[in-house]
């Protein structure tokens, strides 16, 4: 593993991890910053999922989270169509703008380790860490 290339200041921000700010109290956009990323991109599938839990979730925190996650949301370039499912429009748009991607989901996070995409991720639920797996 190595640390992320100077030249990566694109990331892709997945549901989770824009949920991550209300859920652990981390300053997402402060942390990108610190690691060098300052255009902050979200799929429209990701502000449709986000829309969906506001509305529906089961548990006050996480309606909460996906409320306090949209107005995030509105901080960063919406990008496409609600379409397909997120997932796929994270690793298709990563592969197309040679982004990193911000998520917590251990399944999203290896098939785009094994793409040789870098992805940032949080660490002992303080602070954000950026890794890419070369194969």
């Amino acid at each position: 593993m190595k640390q992320i290339d100077a030249d990566s200041v694109k990331v892709i921000i997945d549901t989770n991890a824009l949920m991550t700010a209300e859920q652990f109290g981390v300053d997402i956009f402060s942390e990108l910053l610190r690691l060098g990323y300052i255009e902050w991109l979200v799929p429209a599938q990701v502000r449709g999922e986000l829309r969906s839990l506001a509305d529906g979730a089961d548990k006050g925190r996480d309606k909460t989270a996906a409320r306090v996650a949209l107005g995030l949301a509105e901080r960063c370039t919406i990008v496409g169509i609600d379409n397909c499912p997120a997932d796929r429009a994270i690793e298709d748009l990563a592969e197309k703008e040679g982004a990193a991607v911000f998520t917590n989901d251990k399944a999203l996070k290896k098939r785009l380790f094994s793409k040789g995409i870098t992805v940032i991720y949080l660490r002992q639920g303080r602070y954000l860490e950026a890794m890419k797996k070369e194969y």
